[in-house]
């Protein structure tokens, strides 16, 4: 059984846009300490959100976390209204 991977968003609400998108595996540490990193290299800004999410896989995060993923929440919209539809 696989383990938790680890993936860290840093997202610009202001430009609508994912600036970082790194996978860190199951090092959960490395993870942790980039994590910081980017807190502390974007303290100051409000419009961007860093953020640390443990899943299974890249493709469960941009189903959980769509809305930093631009292009995603149309996708999984559509989905919905066309299984709605079927």
């Amino acid at each position: 059984m696989a383990g938790i991977k680890n993936f860290l968003l840093v997202f610009d609400h202001s430009k609508d846009e994912l600036l970082e998108e790194l996978d860190f595996g199951e090092d959960i540490e490395i993870a942790t300490e980039a994590y910081s990193r980017f807190e502390r290299k974007y303290a100051d800004d409000r419009a961007i959100d860093v953020v640390l999410v443990g899943s299974d896989s890249i493709e469960t995060v941009k189903f959980t976390h769509a809305n930093y993923f631009p292009g995603s929440s149309q996708r999984l919209m559509h989905d919905a209204l066309n299984l709605y539809a079927s």
